[in-house]
């Protein structure tokens, strides 16, 4: 079996793969004080709840986008599984079946998701990630990666409306029936939910237009499915794909 890891600014995210057969997912805090002993006293549970065992992983591959963390989790997974994780970067991309204009400036995990948009699409791509960050990964049929789109993602958006005003309350992500709000709590989540659908879906617009050609959107991140009933610019959801994507890197390295 195969632990693929999907470090990312908020959590980690875990999925154990027999080939590209997703068996269990799960999350743990990114925490960059936290030590690999405490990493591994979160993992170790986690695995065993699923049914797997330290003897059940074969291979680990990573994703990371907090530079702290890469050599904890490296090195706990090194530790666990007898040898050293894929880590996806700049190093590896030459061995992947796309063409990155700018291998040192675009996340790893954003080529994760167009290396799984490129394998399963067949054909052009756009992947819409909902984490932290809000970013749009267009795909071209060939593999060739046009570019990325980047916004604050949801989350961040609440949290810095509420972090930088003195009267204005954290809200649960959720859209409300109408966009004139009749409290403060209402009025802050049409703004943010029912603007987010309105910028997702113009840019979702804007870039089929300037790729030229019809492309598949694959929505995908913790957060898409709060954002998916209020617009009709998915083709698919796929909450796993970054994790696919990085299950697919294994087989090319």
């Amino acid at each position: 079996m195969l632990l693929a890891l999907d470090i990312g600014n908020t959590d980690i995210v875990c999925g154990v793969f027999e080939g590209r057969k997703l068996s269990s997912t799960f999350r743990m805090r990114s925490q960059p004080g936290k030590t690999e002993d405490e990493y591994a006293a979160t993992l170790l549970p986690l695995l065993a709840e699923r049914g797997h065992s330290l003897k059940d992983i074969q291979r680990s591959v990573m994703s990371s986008v907090v530079p702290t963390l890469s050599p904890i989790m490296a090195g706990l997974c090194s530790r666990l599984f007898g040898a050293a994780p894929t880590v996806l970067g700049p190093a590896l991309y030459g061995q992947l079946p796309l063409q990155l204009p700018s291998p040192r400036q675009i996340g790893s995990d954003l080529v994760a998701n167009a290396l799984a948009a490129f394998s399963t699409a067949g054909g052009a791509a756009i992947v819409a990630d909902f984490g932290t960050a809000l970013s749009f990964t267009a795909v071209a049929a060939d593999g060739r990666v046009l570019g990325v789109t980047i916004a604050p993602g949801l989350a961040t958006a609440v949290s810095s409306l509420t972090r930088h005003t003195a009267q204005l309350p954290e809200v649960e992500l959720e859209a409300p029936a109408q966009v004139i709000g009749t409290d403060t709590v209402m009025s802050i989540q049409a703004g943010v939910m029912h603007g987010y659908a309105g910028l997702v879906m113009h840019l979702v617009s804007r870039i089929r237009a300037e790729m030229g050609i019809p492309a598949t959107v694959i929505a995908t991140g913790g957060l898409c499915g709060k954002i998916a009933p209020l617009v009709d610019c998915f083709d698919r959801i796929d909450q796993d794909l970054t994790l696919l994507g990085l299950a697919i890197v294994a087989e090319y390295t």
